[in-house]
């Protein structure tokens, strides 16, 4: 028996050393948040332990994670990003709809891990410090309840949906203040903001600090919904989605404008993270939800967003009127553009398809017949 414990305390720690080790490569993980210990109260912490103090740190209120989502779009080329906010009793849900260039399926679940990013070569300094990291979307996951990507594929754009537990990372308390912009101080006279620092002025501060790059529209779910119609209508053949067999290849800023009802809208809004009633989805179509100005031109009071443009007076302002010659030609040739699709689904056409003309568009309804019907 040794004549004092130092060898046996020894041969104690290497024993414990060995089996951590052993641990660690069964498990991949270490058995505790320390790397190493110096005595004296010193520790090397295991990284993913500083990883998730550091991310505790760069996420501190919701409007942060906000700010972060929106550079995330901002990087990944998006030229439009849509904020879509609400909240129940303590739990803010954020979704964030952009036309960048997508996540592929495979990344879904890998880009909410730490250090997991696109921007291998670049590193983005920007009005808020250093981005590029890989550790935006990690911190957020560490502070919320819910962080996933609802929709995205290369080139189509991406949906993030996030929920935060106001109770564990607050938010400010007034969110429905708007900023105002007022003249600044010194030589320059730089315009600036005053206003509560909330989910507002974030998306304000950042489409002002990018522009002219990025717009932002910032509003309820159900406003969100109808801007993103609105926008893709002024852009979108919708002739071109009315026969499209599978909307989940679409651009997800294009899909909602696709949906032929109210209930297609109601999931083809929930497939992008977007919670929607029936009942909402009909007041959107019904055109009783107006879609939004982009944050930039609602707090400037100057120009009208993307969503409503400016009138040219050199324009021809009376409705669109069709002809009777006309009328009938489109009619016929959008009755020949659906039987030819129609048997697929056993159904046959009642009569010509009716067209409505409105001022600013052409309703075409189909009265239709399964074929056991005759």
């Amino acid at each position: 028996m040794p004549s004092n414990g130092a060898p046996s305390s020894k041969r104690t720690d290497e024993g414990r050393e060995d089996l951590a080790a052993f641990v660690a490569d069964v498990t991949g993980k270490a058995p505790s948040r320390i790397e190493e210990s110096f005595g004296d109260g010193f520790v090397r912490l295991d990284v993913s332990e500083a990883e998730r103090r550091q991310a505790a740190h760069d996420i501190r209120w919701v409007e942060d994670a906000v700010l972060e989502l929106l550079r995330n779009a901002r990087d990944a080329g998006a030229r439009n990003i849509y904020v879509a906010s609400s909240r129940e009793r303590a739990l803010r849900q954020i979704v964030v709809v952009d036309d960048g260039i997508g996540i592929p399926p495979a990344m879904h679940e890998r880009i909410f891990e730490a250090r997991v990013t696109s921007k291998l070569d670049t590193m983005a300094m920007d009005a808020w410090g250093v981005h590029g990291r890989g550790m935006a979307l990690y911190s957020i996951s560490q502070n919320a309840e819910e962080a996933r990507v609802a929709a995205s594929a290369t080139g189509l754009g991406s949906s993030i949906a996030v929920g935060f537990d106001t109770e564990r990372l607050s938010e400010r308390a007034d969110q429905s203040t708007w900023p105002k912009a007022v003249d600044g101080e010194g030589d320059e006279g730089a315009r600036a903001l005053k206003g509560p620092h909330n989910i507002i002025r974030i998306c304000v501060e950042f489409a002002l600090e990018e522009d002219p790059g990025v717009e932002v529209y910032l509003g309820s779910p159900a406003e969100i919904v109808a801007t993103l119609r609105e926008r893709a209508r002024q852009t979108a053949d919708e002739a071109s989605l009315l026969f499209a067999r599978d909307l989940g290849a679409l651009p997800l800023a294009t899909r909602l404008l696709a949906a032929s009802d109210a209930r297609e809208l109601e999931e083809q809004a929930h497939r992008l993270g977007i919670e929607l009633s029936e009942r909402t989805a009909h007041r959107i179509l019904a055109g009783h939800i107006k879609p939004l100005r982009s944050v930039r031109a609602k707090v400037r009071h100057t120009g009208h967003g993307a969503t409503t443009p400016p009138v040219d007076l050199g324009r021809d302002q009376r409705g669109l009127e069709l002809s009777e010659a006309d009328a009938r030609e489109l009619a016929e040739r959008l009755a020949r553009a659906f039987e030819s699709v129609a048997p697929r689904y056993f159904i046959t056409l009642r009569e010509a398809p009716q067209l409505r003309v409105g001022p600013n568009k052409v309703v075409a309804t189909f009265t239709i017949a399964s074929e056991e019907e005759g």
